[in-house]
């Protein structure tokens, strides 16, 4: 797959940030009725669509999991938003594991369990003095309506030659918008009724080019690559961020400390 560095045209940091923390959009009544079981369906591959997404998203687990294959010894790895622990599949089982997972329903029968060093609900949660060898996350910054903050405390809790590894789709872009609507949207559409894209502006709050901003912002060395041909026709991306500049992390979280006075 084509390597990518920085895109020709980012908008400005200072746009982007304007937009955060985000507000998630409620779901209709009638799908805030049905939530919590389908999404345990689709995060454990359950439905047709979502089984054969997960043959997709392959690639964005493999992704992240290349800095730990074939190693005897991986350090400390933080998971942001575990989910179902996927992840643990594609990872040896050596060195701590902790993540970050709010929804306990998806992960407490999970066979991965027993992998798990420390669990947190929130980034927020994990003690200031912990310092990870790595970070990662698939397919979870989409959903984080107050990614700066989030990205801003993450930096923090890498060690000093640590990388943040990042999987996400490619919301915002073409080729994404038109795979959901003729696979998931279509399937939810004739199982339940109801319009699919209700629940994806729910839970994708924030576009590819966003996180990616916010990444840039945050992180001196950002390396990316996409599943796909380009940005605008791919399905995922996958960003390895190193050196973030904790200085400009700790003015973004007292900015934020000092509008909460």
């Amino acid at each position: 797959m084509p390597k990518f560095l920085r895109p020709q045209y980012l908008p400005e940091a200072a746009l982007i940030f304007e937009r955060f923390p985000k507000k998630r959009p409620s779901l209709p009544p009638e799908i805030e009725a049905i939530y919590t079981p389908y999404y345990q369906r689709i995060q454990g591959g359950k439905t047709l669509a979502s089984a054969v997404s997960r043959k997709m998203e392959s690639w964005v687990h493999k992704q992240v999991a290349k800095d730990v294959l074939h190693k005897s010894q991986i350090g400390s790895t933080l998971e942001i938003g575990a989910g179902c622990l996927n992840q643990l599949s594609f990872e040896p089982e050596i060195g701590p594991y902790d993540i970050v997972e709010p929804f306990r329903d998806l992960y407490e029968d999970s066979k991965y369990l027993h992998r798990i060093r420390n669990v947190y609900t929130d980034v927020s949660e994990v003690p200031k003095n912990h310092r990870y060898d790595r970070i990662t996350s698939i397919q979870a910054f989409e959903h984080i309506c107050n990614l700066p903050e989030a990205v801003a405390r993450i930096s923090l809790l890498l060690k000093s030659e640590g990388r943040l590894r990042v999987a996400i789709p490619s919301e915002g872009h073409l080729l994404w918008s038109l795979a959901w609507r003729l696979t998931s949207g279509l399937e939810f559409k004739i199982k339940y009724g109801f319009n699919y894209a209700l629940f994806m502006r729910h839970e994708h709050v924030n576009t590819a080019r966003e996180i990616e901003a916010v990444l840039r912002y945050f992180y001196h060395d950002v390396v990316g690559r996409v599943f796909g041909l380009c940005h605008e026709l791919s399905l995922y991306k996958f960003f390895s961020c190193m050196h973030p500049d904790k200085e400009r992390c700790k003015r973004y979280l007292e900015t934020l400390r000092g509008l909460d006075r």
